[in-house]
């Protein structure tokens, strides 16, 4: 099954949005509404911590990520920004509040972000067709032409690298993408400027993908028709990594810890694992995921999920809890304790490695209220759009930790990827 990613935006008591977005694994898989004023909670919101790091000076290999308000006031989104080119030439745009995901992979940006003037050669598949993709998650879908373009970020540079040029107004979009859900064609439904996606995989739909036509994936495009296309993964949408001359072996995502909120914090995106004194792997844990989906196990309160991932993109921890009491409607994406609970779960990898996790969940209409001017918040959680078999370790995660994704394929200290470590 072709891997999909989750993103659906919503409002808790009107004070702030959320973006949750979890991506599954290379050709395997994982698979907005207005809330009313919540009423006071009897519990106590958790202490008020608003702190901003220093800025660090940051190594060639290295990029400031910002949690903060970005394009829509959605909490929980790192931000980075990057510059697309027109291959082989100095015209250039520079993008900024970019989503970092970690479970996902490929560069989307968005046309209406790119100048009129500059043009990107279309890709093309073997037999000469325009290609074009249908970028799938849990609500909705984005659509659009895939193009080459010369990427730089940081220090580091992939040529004619294969990016999804978002815009509604390519062709005409097919029935069987359309019929996903939500159109996430513009940056205020997607709420970000674009994704920069730096998982596990090199391509975002990998051997699935070449084997057969799957609709609602890839796309030849002649005039305004579009039909569902096999297409060869070097020509898919890659994460940019493995194509720079250095540092192409995975990345590592480095934040402050947050207690409570925070209006803002800035943090690391350093590419390499192992090449560059800043990015050694150390003490970290590493986590075996699936070589076939990203995958590894999460067991919590006696209940096993085996679809676990660790994604940035998402913006609290989402898995489906019978403990947990859930926020009345419409609130209900969100978990609701009278108290802040103290939770723990054992993550598990496909190497048989170990980590023990305690984590809090906190009431999200008490953070709604406690934190409404904040961009970083740690407790937020939720069964939002997760199936009995996913853990979504999303952004709270992060929070304090340096978590590493390493490259299907690509050696490390470590031994080839794919795997995480934190």
């Amino acid at each position: 099954m072709r891997h999909t990613s989750m993103l659906v935006s919503m409002s808790c008591a009107l004070l702030f949005a959320l973006l949750v977005s979890a991506c599954g694994g290379g050709g395997g898989g994982s698979g907005g509404t207005t809330a009313s004023n919540a009423s006071t909670s009897s519990s106590a919101g958790p202490s008020v911590t608003n702190t901003t790091p220093t800025p660090q000076a940051l190594a060639a290999n290295a990029v400031r990520v910002s949690v903060d308000s970005g394009v829509s006031n959605v909490p929980n989104m790192p931000f980075v920004s990057l510059t697309i080119c027109a291959p082989g030439t100095a015209q250039c745009q520079t993008i900024d509040h970019v989503l970092v995901d970690t479970g996902s992979w490929g560069v989307r940006v968005f046309a209406s972000q790119l100048p009129a003037s500059m043009t990107l050669p279309q890709q093309k598949d073997a037999s000469g067709n325009l290609v074009a993709e249908c970028m799938q998650f849990f609500n909705g879908f984005t659509w659009g032409a895939v193009k080459l373009a010369d990427l730089q970020i940081a220090g580091e540079k992939a040529a004619s690298l294969p990016i999804q040029v978002i815009d509604p107004n390519y062709a005409s979009v097919p029935s069987d993408c359309a019929s996903v859900g939500v159109a996430r064609n513009t940056p205020a439904m997607l709420q970000a400027n674009g994704i920069l996606g730096i998982g596990v995989f090199k391509h975002d739909c990998g051997a699935n993908c070449v084997a057969q036509a799957l609709p609602g994936t890839y796309y030849g495009c002649s005039g305004t028709a579009c039909t569902s296309i096999a297409l060869a993964e070097a020509l898919q949408v890659a994460n940019p990594i493995p194509y720079f001359a250095t540092d192409n072996n995975g990345s590592l995502l480095s934040l402050p810890a947050v207690a409570g909120g925070a209006q803002s914090v800035s943090g690391q995106l350093v590419f390499g694992i192992g090449t560059q004194s800043n990015n050694t792997l150390g003490s970290a844990q590493v986590i075996g995921v699936s070589p076939s989906n990203g995958t590894f196990t999460t067991v919590h309160d006696g209940t096993t999920y085996s679809r676990s991932i660790l994604d940035s993109g998402s913006t609290g921890l989402f898995f489906p809890s019978s403990a947990l009491p859930v926020c009345a409607s419409p609130n209900n994406a969100y978990y609701c304790p009278a108290s802040t609970a103290q939770l723990s779960a054992m993550i598990e990898g496909v190497n048989g490695a170990t980590s023990a996790v305690t984590f809090s969940v906190a009431n999200a209409n008490v953070v709604a209220q406690t934190y409404a001017n904040d961009s970083a918040l740690p407790l937020l959680a939720g069964p939002a759009f997760v199936t009995s078999s996913i853990f979504d370790w999303g952004l709270p995660f992060f929070y304090g930790r340096t978590v590493y994704a390493a490259i299907e394929q690509q050696p490390t200290p470590s031994g080839a990827g794919p795997y995480v470590a934190y």
